[in-house]
C-alpha cells in the first residue's frame, strides 16, 4: 500500500500543476472572440490583358530585335471588368513604360535578370496604378521573349 501512495501523490501533483498552467495560460475571451469573427481572405482577381506587347530594340537608328511580353494585373476581387474597361488606358501606359525601357538598354543582354525586371515591375505596377488607383495590386510578366533580328 504504502508503495502506491508515492506514485498516487506525484499523479495529484502534476494533474494540479497541469490544470493550474492551462488556467493562467489560456487565451482571453476577446482573442477568441476575434479569431472567429475573422473571415479568410480573399484571394485576388487576375486579369490577363488581351493582347502581347511588340517592342523594339534600336540601336544606332535600326531595329536589332523585338521584345514580345504578356501581362497580367493582379486586382483587388471584383475589380476585372475594371481592368477591361480602361485597357486602352492602360495599354498606353505600359507601352510608354516598356519603350523608355527599351531605349535605356533594359533589354540589351542579360534582359531576365533580375536587376532588369525588378525595376520594369516596378515601374509598370506605377503606371497601372495611375489609371486604377486601389485596383491593380501587382503586374505579372507572363511571357518574355526577345527575338533578335
Amino acid at each position: 500500500m504504502k508503495k502506491l501512495i508515492l506514485p498516487l501523490a506525484l499523479g495529484l501533483i502534476g494533474l494540479a500543476a497541469g490544470a493550474g498552467a492551462g488556467f493562467f495560460l489560456r487565451p482571453d475571451a476577446t482573442d477568441m472572440a476575434e479569431e472567429k469573427t475573422e473571415e479568410p481572405a480573399v484571394p485576388p482577381e487576375y486579369a490577363k490583358l488581351n493582347n502581347q506587347f511588340v517592342i523594339p530594340v534600336v540601336e544606332e537608328g535600326t531595329v536589332v530585335s523585338l521584345v514580345v511580353l504578356s501581362l497580367s494585373l493582379e486586382v483587388t476581387p471584383g475589380s476585372s471588368t475594371t481592368v477591361f474597361e480602361h485597357e486602352p488606358k492602360l495599354r498606353d501606359v505600359f507601352l510608354q513604360v516598356l519603350f523608355s525601357h527599351a531605349n535605356a538598354g533594359g533589354f540589351r543582354g542579360s534582359f531576365t535578370d533580375s536587376a532588369n525586371l525588378v525595376p520594369l515591375r516596378m515601374a509598370l505596377f506605377e503606371a497601372a496604378a495611375s489609371v486604377l488607383p486601389g485596383v491593380v495590386t501587382d503586374v505579372l510578366i507572363g511571357d518574355i521573349v526577345r527575338q533578335d533580328g
